[in-house]
């Protein structure tokens, strides 16, 4: 339950929402919610039967099975009621579109995606969610950025959809060498204007 990428999105959610985590896996987040955070209404669900007995059994671990719905769902559709904030981590772009290509989608979205991180941004600035905030945590090796969306209007420039509103320098630069690496790798010519939007970017940032 010390996981940095878990506190990261736990903390982002808005006090006394009511929550559904969408993919649960093991269900460590609802479990946190509840047992650390204090929150009220939490709930998980997962495509996998398989995977919620493993979620069921962790919820039991912890005595929390009448303060943790659990629900065989893919994604919002099978959904006995809705919820003011939904967590989407663990998964990548094509798997989080899928999920959010539905007609009664919450006010609030967290969302940790793996891979494609300017496509989600655009898709996300396209059907009417504007972001809050843009975290970046550093967990085992490896850089995890965490959206906070609520519904609204954005206007995001062609460099945040590429890099993202986090600001975080450490991020930003290892953004920059992994450009460096792969220039080299693939000799591709479009990494060199990655590289001078992404130092670019990095200059205009506030100190």
């Amino acid at each position: 339950m010390n996981s940095k990428r878990l506190q990261g999105i736990a903390s982002l959610i808005t006090i006394n929402n009511k929550v559904i985590d969408i993919g649960t896996d093991h269900g460590y987040l609802p479990i946190y919610l509840v047992k650390e955070k204090n929150f009220k209404n939490v709930a998980c669900s997962d495509i996998s039967l398989d995977v919620l007995e493993g979620t069921k059994k962790n919820i039991q671990k912890y005595n929390l099975e009448s303060k943790i719905a659990v629900y065989l769902s893919d994604g919002f559709i099978n959904l006995p009621k809705t919820y003011d904030t939904a967590v989407l981590s663990g998964m990548g772009f094509y798997t989080i579109k899928k999920i959010l290509e539905y007609n009664k989608l919450p006010r609030e979205l967290i969302i940790c995606c793996h891979n494609n991180l300017d496509m989600l941004r655009s898709f996300m600035q396209k059907i009417g969610y504007k972001i809050i905030k843009e975290v970046v945590v550093y967990e085992k090796g490896k850089y995890y950025v965490i959206i906070k969306y609520q519904k609204g209007i954005d206007n995001l420039t062609i460099e945040e959809i590429k890099f993202g509103k986090n600001y975080d320098y450490h991020y930003l630069n290892y953004l920059k060498e992994k450009y460096q690496k792969l220039k080299i790798e693939q000799n591709i010519s479009k990494y060199d204007k990655l590289i001078k939007e992404l130092q670019a970017f990095i200059e205009k940032i506030p100190d």
